[in-house]
């Protein structure tokens, strides 16, 4: 591949995503022109890991860029858009691109209209904002839509910091996201509650606990699939099963929706895997069905908001 030459980046968002990706891009050998950012933690941030760049009101970054990267929250991507397209800081054969996973070109549509070149980069990873971010890029996939004459600048971007492309059709990047989001963040829900059920059990170390089942199973599920599965469900046990709800009932109710709902789905896939007979997986079913009604009735199994 042929690399584009440097460009000039403006960043607009400087949040855990935007001031790394910002950071990396300068030590790839781009100038990072301007940045804005509101809070004091972006101004942090930018303190911390883009040290000499001119903070700038959004309008400002804009006009100042040839590559414009937008790292705001999905919900307020639209509106940026918008106002910057309004204000009259985008112009034709300006890159503009977001790291938003939800949206694709769709929400540029201002930026299209005045001839900006569109890009969407995700990075699949989850950031912490500091330095400890950097090495974490190499290697990282990022999913990728663009039209064919803006593919090559994407790609090279995403290689510059050490990453990987992974291109996403426009009408599959909410399912790609969502792929990530059910994976990643609602995986950090479930540690945080088995911790919190290993610390009431008596463990003194809940983490230490978990780290090696957790790091082995995650291993097994991404080389194997369903059938790493392992435990009471996929063996038949419907006993277990039983105490397992009766004792999250009593002593650790908040819990008791997401083992229900992890647990059905669980049921599902041993069946369709046909590694649970489907008589056992009656049995279980009837079990996790009369422990939703239980709590549909008790308001102290209902987890509050």
């Amino acid at each position: 591949m042929t690399h584009p030459s440097p460009q000039r980046i403006g960043v607009i968002g400087a949040g855990r995503v935007g001031a790394v990706l910002a950071r990396a891009l300068r030590d790839a050998g781009h100038e990072i022109v301007a940045v804005a950012g509101e809070s004091d933690a972006s101004r942090s941030r930018i303190e911390a890991l883009l040290p000499g760049v001119r903070v700038a009101k959004p309008s400002a970054v804009a006009r100042a860029a040839d590559l414009l990267l937008l790292t705001v929250p999905d919900d307020m991507l639209g509106n940026v858009v918008q106002v910057l397209a309004d204000s009259g800081a985008l112009r034709e054969g300006q890159v503009v691109a977001h790291t938003s996973g939800r949206h694709g070109l769709a929400v540029l549509a201002p930026a299209i209209a005045l001839g900006a070149r569109p890009i969407a980069l995700h990075p699949a990873m989850t950031f912490t904002g500091t330095a400890v971010d950097l090495e974490r890029l190499s290697g990282c996939v990022f999913g990728l839509t663009a039209e064919p004459e803006e593919r090559e600048l994407a790609a090279s971007l995403v290689a510059d910091v050490g990453g990987r492309t992974a291109w996403v059709p426009e009408t599959r990047r909410a399912l790609y996201h969502a792929g990530l989001a059910h994976g990643a963040n609602h995986l950090v829900t479930l540690v945080a509650e088995a911790m919190e059920l290993l610390a009431a059990s008596g463990a003194d170390d809940p983490a230490a606990t978990l780290r090696p089942l957790l790091t082995a199973a995650l291993d097994n599920a991404l080389e194997h699939g369903d059938a790493a599965l392992t435990g009471p469900i996929v063996r038949g046990d419907v006993g277990t099963v039983r105490a397992h709800l009766a004792n999250l009932a009593e002593q650790a109710p908040t819990t008791l929706p997401s083992y229900l709902a992890l647990a059905r789905a669980t049921l599902s896939r041993a069946v369709i895997d046909g590694r649970l007979l489907p008589i056992r997986a009656h049995a279980i079913r009837q079990v996790l069905d009369a422990a939703e009604r239980a709590a549909a009735v008790d308001p102290a199994l209902r987890r509050t908001t």
